[in-house]
């Protein structure tokens, strides 16, 4: 990977784990990649880090369903539920293909980068 997508993918990387939404199996999947850059371990855990925010990524359709089920209503509030079922679906309607907390954010424009990251 060259120094300028190092970098790019280094930045968002701190910014997925400084963000508010993001679970403990990312931060430490994160962490981990961040610990191994510039060793001879960096290679492999850049595989298991991209295989963590691909299997992590929330995709706007399971957000939908998510915000708009009892579930959601549960883990965000009823209000909430409503609010962030709205945005997803007025986010979706623009194109977007996932969720766009700042820890989705984050993995989606890590995972931008995947072709150059390996």
């Amino acid at each position: 990977m060259n120094q300028n997508v190092k970098e790019y993918v280094t930045e968002k990387v701190n910014e997925l784990i400084n963000a508010p939404t993001c679970n403990a199996k990312t931060r430490e999947a994160a962490e981990s990649w961040l610990a191994a850059a510039g060793t001879e371990k960096e290679t492999e855990e850049t595989k298991k880090f991209l295989s963590e925010l691909e299997e992590d990524i929330m995709p706007i359709d399971n957000l939908i369903a998510f915000a708009s089920s009892e579930a959601g209503a549960k883990v965000f509030g009823e209000e909430k539920a409503k609010d962030v079922a709205a945005h997803a679906k007025e986010i979706k309607a623009a194109g977007a293909k996932y969720c766009d907390c700042p820890a989705c954010a984050a993995v989606e424009a890590i995972l931008d980068k995947k072709d150059e990251i390996l």
